[in-house]
């Protein structure tokens, strides 16, 4: 079979039946071709096992204030308010989420290109990596909203049209993470299974789905099977800190109902190898700065 017939295969189907089905994975999480980098064995072998790993202190404290100040001019400039790359909370109309921030942020183009971050990214997917998808959260004290339970691959292949689960995301705290500021929680183990999801895709769902989504989620007795079998687990710690975690980890989180707010830097690298292809349950396209179509190494 031809790298041609692997990425137009639907290894996992999902959105097409009455019933959702619990798949196994038939992808390496840490895949072969990149013998050095940053990350340890150990930290390999645990992202392996579980799906993601944690890297404490990948910021110092005055980068963390850099890139705070940074996330606070974005999100005060008018402009950046009126692009479409900006997602609004659903009931408070606050800022919930900037996106493509690598191409309006000098700062974040830096840390994409950053030896800490991309290196590391390229050990994982074991090839040359591009960014699918970049973005700053905002969870504001007291409005911040969260996350229902979700895999991100099956967005990313239903809608986006991305064939294997070599994709790896990483989240960088710009906020002390408590676990009660409505932190990500995340079930070790989950991704390697997939969770194939019921419901047909609505047109230019993205417009809803970025506040919150309804299509693509898993059943509350799905989650539950899971949840049950692996058990929970909550991404803590300083702000610098860093979250890798694999596309098809099962993850989630609660909204913020503390003073605290908690805020973080998004970045999804997808291997050169793994490019999209039409997507496998949309009728269209995803807009190019939720899923990005230019392949284009990330080089120092």
């Amino acid at each position: 079979m031809t790298v041609a017939d692997l990425s137009t295969q639907d290894r996992y189907p999902t959105r097409i039946g009455a019933s959702s089905t619990l798949l196994e994975r038939t992808d390496p999480t840490v895949w072969p071709g990149v013998d050095s980098g940053p990350a340890t064995a150990e930290e390999l072998a645990a992202h392996d096992a579980k799906g993601f790993h944690t890297v404490e202190g990948l910021l110092s404290p005055a980068e963390v204030q850099t890139f705070w100040r940074e996330l606070e001019r974005l999100s005060e400039d008018p402009r950046v308010r009126a692009d479409e790359r900006t997602v609004v909370e659903k009931k408070s109309n606050e800022v919930r989420s900037l996106f493509e921030v690598h191409k309006t942020s000098e700062l974040i183009a830096e840390l994409v290109r950053d030896p800490r971050v991309l290196d590391r990214a390229r050990q994982i997917l074991g090839s040359d990596v591009y960014v699918h998808q970049s973005r700053i959260n905002y969870m504001p004290g007291y409005r911040g909203s969260g996350f229902y339970w979700h895999s991100d691959f099956e967005t990313w292949h239903a809608e986006d049209g991305m064939p294997a689960m070599r994709a790896v995301s990483i989240s960088i705290a710009l906020t002390d993470n408590y676990p009660f500021n409505g932190g990500l929680m995340i079930m070790p183990g989950a991704h390697k299974t997939f969770v194939s999801c019921v419901g047909e895709t609505p047109e230019d769902n993205y417009k809803s789905s970025l506040k919150e989504q309804e299509v693509g989620v898993p059943s509350e007795d799905d989650i539950t099977k899971l949840a049950y079998e692996h058990g929970i687990e909550q991404f803590t710690g300083p702000a610098g800190s860093a979250l890798w975690f694999d596309s098809n980890c099962m993850h989630g989180s609660g909204n913020n109902i503390t003073p605290f707010p908690r805020s973080n830097i998004f970045i999804v690298f997808n291997s050169v190898d793994n490019a999209l292809v039409e997507p496998f349950a949309a009728r269209r396209p995803r807009p190019e700065f939720i899923a990005s179509r230019d392949f284009t190494p990330v080089t120092r």
